[in-house]
């Protein structure tokens, strides 16, 4: 079918918005904690982290979902997923049921024995009869834990005129990155000929030594394929039911399975993809937004990224003394904040953070509800959501101090969290 032209929200944006997108059903795995992003996530599942000053990393494949015209959409929820789950009711409760639009969570509850998910193919698995009385023509399965924008309108219709039984979104990664993804080697008609899930020497793009081709974790099934392929998965006892290990490599050998690359659906000319699985991933994710000219662009009219709006004032600064000036550079500043006489340098605020005088925040990531009281130094931080950063305190200029106290990552960043000052945020 021919892709419609949506002229609604800019000129001549082509999308795949047609009866294959109608018949799709998105699957977002959201279940998994990150725990590379350490204490980030010891109260929270890796999706739900906040990310770019107001929104949470899944609201980027959410989005996407809503752009491409795929408006019924399950996250499917495990480790941690009250703040996921109060983000998804808040944010995403426009879709309308009455012309079977939905944004449900199907959390991790049993269906399927006794056990909880045991990896990304029994958490599908287990909702199988879910699918089945949404009775879609295709499924995609969406990692929720990646930042980009995607129309998987044109993936889908790409699975569908090559006869596709398994579709797998793929993009160049460095070959010394390669190890923490899928690697595929594939044919001059994109047919998948070679999967190794996370190797140890991953192998690189003929004709490109520096490069891999990694899998994005974003999958589109024929809706019968995936049912026979799980129901057979889930009675291996040798299996360990994931996607990655074991039903892609199955695929290669007995079905049709198709790699689409990731720029052929891109909807921004920078090919801006990051798995912020890292601290310093995250950091560096998040400062790259107060660059002049971003690789991520979140002005972008024709591509929005919905999420929940809270109710709050703009954001102020207050003094204008040459000992005492409110003021940010270079910096993005949420709702909410409160800048009295502090200086914001290259650095992103979260919503409601207050920030007191003769205070210097530096390249640095301040989540939600933080207060930074006067006379401290902050540089390249990442400062965990409702911490108080105490008068006088200098963060981010010693590392052998700061490792005493915080976590300080290999690139130098230091993550901060009230528990690691003795502000046990979550006890009763």
């Amino acid at each position: 079918m021919a892709p419609q032209t949506d002229n609604s929200m800019g000129p001549q944006m082509e999308r795949n918005i047609s009866k294959l997108t109608a018949n799709t059903v998105a699957l977002v795995l959201a279940g998994g904690r990150g725990s590379r992003l350490k204490d980030l996530t010891n109260w929270r599942a890796k999706p739900a982290v906040p990310f770019g000053g107001k929104f949470r990393i899944i609201d980027f494949p959410m989005s996407n979902c809503i752009n491409s015209g795929i408006r019924r959409i399950s996250v499917l929820t495990q480790y941690k997923s009250h703040s996921l789950q109060r983000h998804l009711q808040r944010g995403w409760s426009f879709m309308s049921g009455q012309f079977g639009e939905f944004v449900e969570v199907l959390p991790a509850q049993q269906r399927k024995g006794e056990g909880w998910y045991a990896g990304t193919a029994d958490a599908v698995y287990q909702n199988l009869d879910i699918i089945r009385h949404y009775n879609p023509e295709y499924v995609v399965i969406l990692a929720g834990d990646h930042i980009y924008k995607m129309d998987y309108g044109k993936m889908i219709a790409a699975h569908v005129a090559k006869g596709a039984d398994i579709t797998v979104g793929c993009i160049p990664v460095p070959l010394e990155e390669a190890k923490a993804f899928g690697v595929m080697g594939i044919d001059d008609d994109s047919r998948i000929t070679e999967f190794a899930e996370k190797p140890s020497n991953p192998k690189p793009i003929p004709g490109d030594e520096g490069q891999a081709l990694a899998s994005m974790g974003i999958y589109v099934f024929s809706k019968q394929y995936l049912r026979d392929r799980l129901v057979a998965d889930a009675i291996n006892k040798a299996s360990t039911h994931d996607f990655g290990h074991d039903l892609i490599p199955h695929s290669i050998k007995h079905a049709n399975a198709f790699a689409f690359p990731f720029m052929a659906g891109n909807t921004s000319a920078s090919g801006y993809w990051r798995d912020v699985g890292t601290i310093d991933a995250y950091w560096e994710a998040n400062i790259n937004l107060c660059d002049i000219a971003p690789e991520l662009n979140l002005y972008d009219k024709n591509w929005p990224i919905w999420t929940h709006q809270e109710q709050l004032p703009p954001a102020k600064f207050a003094f204008d003394d040459d000992e005492r000036r409110g003021h940010a550079i270079d910096s993005l500043v949420s709702g909410g904040c409160l800048v009295t006489g502090a200086t914001i340098r290259h650095s992103l605020l979260f919503s409601s953070v207050r920030v007191h005088s003769h205070t210097l925040v530096e390249d640095s990531v301040i989540l939600p509800d933080v207060e930074i009281r006067h006379n401290c130094r902050i540089k390249r931080c990442v400062i965990g959501k409702s911490t108080i950063i105490p008068e006088g305190t200098v963060i981010g200029e010693d590392p052998v101090e700061d490792a005493k106290r915080f976590h300080v990552s290999e690139g130098g960043i230091v993550l901060v969290t009230p528990e690691m000052l003795g502000q046990n945020m979550h006890e009763a």
